[in-house]
């Protein structure tokens, strides 16, 4: 992987814990499964979202909410982006992604990158957008 553009993931933390109101409780303590040879086929990795959160829930559970909320807005405005703008937003969308273990949708990131005109692509990221979001809700309850 290349040199990462943006804020970390600390520093992306550090702007939640000043600006987030408390977040549910997820139900983290899932009985196994957590993680898996095979990470992308999952719609979180959380044996990497934990690396990255030092193993402290509260912080998982802030950084997950924080995420879907960035991935869900971009994901809303990429269609209407033009190119070069589209594969700017993908870029930051796929460096994010595999900071807390999202990897099906840095994937899909990685692809719009690439090729920021394919519509296709573009459906596809919001599907898995959308599918991490659900998730992320699922275990809020």
């Amino acid at each position: 992987m290349g040199p990462h553009c943006g804020p970390s993931l600390l520093d992306v933390w550090r702007v939640a814990r000043m600006t987030s109101t408390t977040v549910g409780q997820p139900a983290f303590d899932m009985p196994g499964g957590e993680t898996c040879g095979q990470r992308k086929a999952r719609v979180i990795d959380f044996a990497q979202l934990r690396r990255q959160t030092m193993d402290d829930r509260d912080l998982e559970r802030e950084v997950l909410s924080l995420f879907v909320h960035e991935a869900t807005g971009i994901s809303e405005r990429i269609a209407a982006a033009p190119p070069a703008e589209r594969a700017r937003m993908a870029h930051g969308l796929k460096g994010s992604s595999r900071s807390v273990g999202a990897f099906p949708i840095a994937d899909c990131a990685e692809e719009l990158e690439r090729a920021p005109d394919q519509t296709a692509i573009i459906q596809q990221l919001r599907r898995r957008v959308a599918e991490m979001a659900e998730f992320v809700a699922s275990i809020s309850r």
